[in-house]
């Protein structure tokens, strides 16, 4: 997998994301976050709903499935969750985006692991 994100990015703190060979970069605000994201394995995201998000593919593909309407996306596109809607998805290995949660609290900041 090409490397995406510069140095600035990837000195962003990691977020605590649950998904197997996701790398999430998180930028944090008051109001919002802003992740930048890496798959190095396949993900199969469940139904859910949460406060609406934005995402642009920067490499790879993603297929979602937006209130009952499947869709795949790849390098260039763009999609938009509103809050509330129930979605799903596959992430494909080497799937990499900058994805905007209009949520402060979506993820957390990865704790560092002690020795």
């Amino acid at each position: 997998m090409l490397p995406v994100f510069p140095d600035p990015i990837k000195n962003l703190p990691l977020a605590d994301i649950p998904l197997e060979g996701c790398t999430a970069y998180l930028s944090q605000a008051e109001d919002h976050q802003i992740l930048f994201m890496k798959f190095e394995k396949e993900v199969i995201l469940p139904e859910h709903t949460h406060e609406s998000q934005w995402g642009v593919v920067l490499a790879g593909k993603i297929e979602l499935t937006i209130d009952g309407e499947r869709k795949i996306f790849q390098a260039g596109d763009h999609y938009y969750i509103p809050a509330g809607v129930k979605h799903s998805g596959i992430i494909y290995p080497g799937y990499q985006d900058i994805t905007y949660f209009n949520q402060p609290d979506r993820y957390q900041i990865k704790k560092a692991l002690k020795n």
